[in-house]
């Protein structure tokens, strides 16, 4: 595919022509200004590190289950990517050099709507916008989730264990019944799918025997081409609500304050909690703020100025109306018993009122995608984000906050943080370090630092929940119990279902046999 490091990897003639023949010569991209159209936006500039042999985007399940068998019959790697708006995490780009990326853009319908049961059935091109539009047209009356940018995939995003923040976005409860491409080619249909006729295919999460589902959510183990979505009735009212603390000294009761109202059902879905620069970019809908760093007086103004404090949660009550100005009253005895917590609940909004809305805050809690966060984000500024999984405990969440805070200062960025609670007992710590995609030196700085970030998280006992490309195998290593058992046994499945390593060698740390032998002795 390539010959050296300094030559950008190509495919052999041969294969060019017959993947033409299965997508059509508009569908299959060789020529390197149209591949790096899909390329990371957000690595470092000239760097090639993860530069695709080829870009190919397919129409329909049959034409991915004969891409994957031409790749494998070359032994040509391929790694499949959704709309690639992957951004902080490695986009669409390949963990190894010189593989087909499988786009699906152009698998982009939505299949199903089912009403009656709240749900969809989505394929991968399917981006939060369109479900979204999709059932509006419809008349359904039906809540769609979406994450913080709407432009991504519904699919793309939940099998890399991305962030909703509505009903299903607790424990990560969205996707319910797959089809998958297996790494052969062959076609897996999990759940009540595997039956010829599995009318609870998209209603019920478990299996007869082992359920798979999961197994395919981060792995290599196959190509999910269509997905179901659980929704929810659009409630009779809805009420946005930012939760803050004046004082940074008030982290911890915060954070066992939002655990206590999840774990009561006065909060549902995955509230976020944002330090002060990130709240005051995603609750208040600022410009991200100057590159230099500054200092904490300099913060405190801007949370000051801004009133979201030290910190601020982004939450939502729905229900009928008695019952969310009941949960309110009950968020707001409990936040009141923080010494410098503010509660900000402006008003309920019923579903005809949605059109009201301004604040992006407010339509995302209420599945009205947005891009506001990248809009409001000069085009130099990029960002990566490391992600460890904490206890919902206020003690624990100071821990990781605090070697993360002291890490970013010493390398002279700004602290920013979102504790993304995704269930009753566990948050996502999301760091994100931005610097300037423009300047190799800026990047290169900012990726050295996330892998620190990484490796501190690991000496406290956090793991990396979605790790950057370029720190994968890093994150991998953390999860260490017992010389590695984890890894040892999804290694042996991967080489017993990919034996060839064609289906995204190296994805999360999971590599097959014939690449593990070369690694080991590099």
């Amino acid at each position: 595919m390539t010959d050296a490091t300094t030559h950008l990897p190509t495919l052999p003639d041969e294969l060019v022509r017959e993947l033409a023949a299965v997508v059509g010569d508009d569908s299959l991209h060789v020529e390197r200004t149209k591949v790096d159209e899909f390329k990371d936006a957000y690595w470092i500039p000239g760097d090639e590190t993860y530069a695709a042999s080829a870009v190919v985007q397919p129409t329909s399940t049959a034409q991915v289950r004969e891409i994957v068998r031409l790749a494998g019959r070359y032994g040509v790697p391929v790694w499949p990517h959704s709309q690639g708006r992957n951004l902080g995490h490695g986009g669409a780009s390949p963990r190894v050099r010189g593989s087909i990326q499988i786009g699906f853009q152009k698998m982009n319908r939505v299949l199903e709507i089912n009403e009656e049961l709240a749900y969809a059935v989505v394929e991968p091109g399917v981006t939060w916008f369109d479900l979204y539009h999709a059932v509006r047209a419809g008349g359904h009356r039906l809540l769609t989730p979406c994450p913080d940018l709407g432009w991504g995939s519904i699919v793309g995003n939940s099998m890399d264990a991305g962030h909703t923040y509505q009903h299903y976005g607790a424990d990560y409860m969205l996707p319910t019944g797959l089809e998958v491409v297996l790494p052969d080619g062959d076609l897996l249909r999990t759940g009540a799918g595997a039956l010829p006729d599995g009318h609870a295919w998209h209603v019920y999460k478990r299996n007869l025997g082992p359920s798979l589902d999961r197994l395919f959510v981060q792995s290599n183990l196959g190509i999910v081409t269509r997905m179901g979505v659980w929704l929810k009735r659009l409630p009779e009212a809805y009420a946005p609500v930012m939760l803050s603390i004046g004082e940074d000294a008030d982290l911890e009761a915060a954070v066992d304050t939002l655990r206590e109202l999840r774990l009561a059902g006065h909060l549902e879905g995955a509230p976020a909690l944002f330090s002060t620069l990130r709240a005051s970019h995603m609750l208040r809908d600022l410009p991200v703020t100057a590159s230099h760093q500054l200092t904490a007086t300099e913060i405190r103004e801007i949370g000051e100025r801004t009133a979201v404090g030290a910190w601020a949660a982004r939450a939502a009550v729905w229900g009928d109306n008695e019952i969310v100005r009941a949960k309110l009253r009950r968020i707001k005895e409990a936040w009141a018993k923080i010494p410098s917590g503010r509660v900000e609940a402006r008003r309920l909004y019923e579903p005809d009122e949605y059109d009201e809305i301004v604040m992006s805050a407010d339509q995302i809690m209420i599945g009205i995608p947005t891009l506001k966060a990248i809009e409001s984000t000069p085009d130099h500024v990029a960002h990566i984000d490391v992600a460890p999984v904490v206890p919902l405990h206020g003690p624990q969440v100071r821990s990781m906050v605090e070697a993360a805070r002291s890490l970013v200062l010493d390398a002279g960025a700004n602290f920013g943080a979102t504790v993304v609670v995704t269930g009753e007992r566990s948050c996502v710590v999301i760091i994100g370090i931005r610097y300037d995609r423009t300047d190799p030196s800026d990047a290169r700085g900012a990726f050295d630092l996330a892998k620190q970030l990484v490796a501190a998280a690991g000496a406290l006992g956090y793991g990396e929940s979605r790790p950057h490309l370029e720190c994968m195998d890093l994150a991998a290593d953390q999860y260490s119990f017992n010389g590695h058992a984890y890894q040892r046994f999804v290694q042996k499945i991967k080489d017993a279902v990919d034996p060839d390593g064609i289906l995204a060698p190296g994805r999360h740390g999971i590599w097959p046999a014939s690449y593990r032998g070369a690694r080991d002795s590099a």
